[in-house]
């Protein structure tokens, strides 16, 4: 299982997950990338930690960069030299976990507030 993992996937086979599963996501250079606008250096950091988390728990570790408002998250599976499954794998949970937003789902978690002094992320949609 673990060479099929660490196939590389050609650019069109790429592109089309992305644009199927993952359509914040985008394909450039080697990479597949993806910028959180945050709400504030608080919003940033939250996001870095989480994606930290994942990673760490997969085993597979993210390029980040990061300002006051935004962490961009950037793919690839150096190993292999180019975008494997690992990748889309990792960014679909990063996905998920990042945008999730409890307060859709009508359960027993509300949400932030929408009050600007809480937000910290800014969703897409």
């Amino acid at each position: 299982m673990t060479a099929q993992r660490d196939a590389v996937l050609d650019a069109d086979t790429i592109t089309g997950r992305l644009a199927r599963d993952l359509p914040a996501w985008h394909l450039e250079d080697g990479w597949i990338k993806r910028t959180y606008k945050t709400g504030s250096w608080k919003g940033t950091l939250m996001v870095i930690n989480t994606v930290g988390h994942l990673a760490e728990a997969a085993w597979h570790h993210p390029d980040l960069t990061a300002s006051y408002a935004w962490v961009e998250v950037r793919l690839t599976t150096h190993s292999a030299k180019g975008v494997t499954e690992k990748d889309l794998a990792l960014a679909r949970k990063i996905e998920e976990v990042v945008g999730w937003q409890p307060g859709l789902e009508g359960g027993a978690l509300e949400g932030t507030p929408t009050d600007p002094r809480f937000a910290y992320i800014k969703y897409d949609k």
